[in-house]
């Protein structure tokens, strides 16, 4: 049997590397701890858990979803007024995903023809890639380097390039980069969007996992977002939600219709008690989110702070669930990962595994309570590896 042409694309080596690296070590009866994944290790509150037990005896609701319900439209319409001071339309504006990740990859299909011009973020989440992928777009990337506060510099985007371009992604607070734009970033992205025709895509997913005071920067709330751009979010990390795969998209009226129309051919919705579960999170979770937030800024500290300890040297991430972690000199970050996983016996991500520019960095995620991180650092202090 032959498989496509379009199949040999979709590249895993690296992670197929890394769990047979991992299996080896599991079969040999060491202890693993793995901050690979960034799937939370916590489930969410009782509250949507209740919800969620309380719908799925409901008879009348095991039918055909298909698009999602008006009430978590509306949840979505106020959620983002109240969190992020952006007004959205539920009727017009909110398109619900199963999963965020359906969205990504899905989306070049409505924006680009075979060998049109996607910006990406090098390094950047792989889905982005898969999607551009499957539409047969090209791709020009955008490298997310630290002299540049690791935004891209749009201004070193070819004339050509930027001529032909239909899309852009976008992703802040990023993953695997966890860094935080401002609000002139953004008004840059607009202005360049506008005059050169791109569709702006904005990853929101680590939104609600802000470590200051002030409330993160959507796109969608500078001026003018809204003609060039959709933004993406999701309840995955936000709510400890993963396995449920509930997501959605704002923004754009006619680039909302246009992947709706894709969706009714490709999927029936998402199981109604999980939309009714969202909706009540969006509606009543902010202390809860509160608290999330609070939880992982509890783990960075920790974890960074023991790190700071026994040599090695982090900046602390003000959001998401990552640390973006430079390796010592004299490797790869595929030979470090392989080293902590074989020393320390704990597993990380690769930069490599997220791009070119992700060369000579790792990816940490703090999925792991205090005690766990805190014994991490103490199994990489004693592997001499730093």
């Amino acid at each position: 049997m032959k498989t496509s042409k379009l199949l040999t694309k979709f590249n895993t080596s690296i992670f197929t590397e890394m769990a047979q690296h991992k299996q080896g070590k599991l079969n040999e009866g060491i202890e693993i701890v793995d901050l690979s994944i960034g799937s939370p290790d916590l489930p969410p509150p009782a509250f949507i858990r209740d919800e969620l037990a309380r719908a799925v005896q409901d008879p009348d609701q095991y039918g055909y979803a298909l698009t999602g319900t008006q009430q978590f439209s509306e949840a979505v319409e106020e959620f983002y007024s109240r969190r992020y001071d952006v007004q959205v339309d539920a009727h017009s504006e909110v398109l619900q995903l199963i999963g965020s990740q359906e969205g990504l990859v899905h989306l070049p299909l409505i924006l680009t023809n075979p060998g049109d011009v996607v910006l990406l973020p090098d390094p950047c989440y792989p889905a982005y890639q898969t999607g551009i992928d499957l539409a047969n777009a090209q791709v020009f990337k955008m490298p997310l380097r630290e002299e540049n506060n690791f935004l891209p510099d749009l201004q070193a985007i070819p004339t050509d390039v930027a001529r032909k371009a239909k899309m852009m992604f976008l992703n802040f607070p990023g993953n695997p980069v966890p860094v935080t734009p401002t609000k002139a970033f953004f008004e840059e992205v607009v202005q360049f969007a506008k005059a050169h025709d791109i569709v702006v895509v904005h990853d929101f997913a680590y939104s609600e996992l802000n470590f200051t005071e002030d409330k993160l920067v959507s796109f969608l709330s500078v001026e003018g977002a809204k003609d060039v751009g959709v933004e993406f979010n999701s309840l995955s990390k936000s709510f400890n939600m993963a396995g449920c795969r509930i997501a959605y998209l704002v923004g754009n009226e006619k680039i909302i219709e246009a992947f709706g129309k894709l969706k009714s051919n490709l999927d029936f919705g998402v199981f109604l008690p999980i939309q009714h579960a969202a909706t009540s999170a969006l509606r009543e979770g902010d202390n809860f989110l509160k608290e999330t937030s609070q939880l992982y800024k509890k783990r960075r500290d920790v974890f960074i702070d023991g790190l700071h300890r026994i040599g090695w040297k982090l900046d602390k991430p003000s959001a998401t669930m990552f640390i973006w972690a430079p390796i010592p000199r004299g490797y790869s970050s595929l030979q470090f990962t392989l080293k902590l996983m074989d020393k320390a016996h704990v597993v990380v991500t690769p930069g490599s595994a997220f791009g070119k520019y992700g060369e000579g960095y790792v990816r940490i995620a703090l999925v792991q309570n205090e005690t766990i991180l805190r014994k991490v650092v103490d199994q990489i202090k004693h592997a001499n590896i730093l």
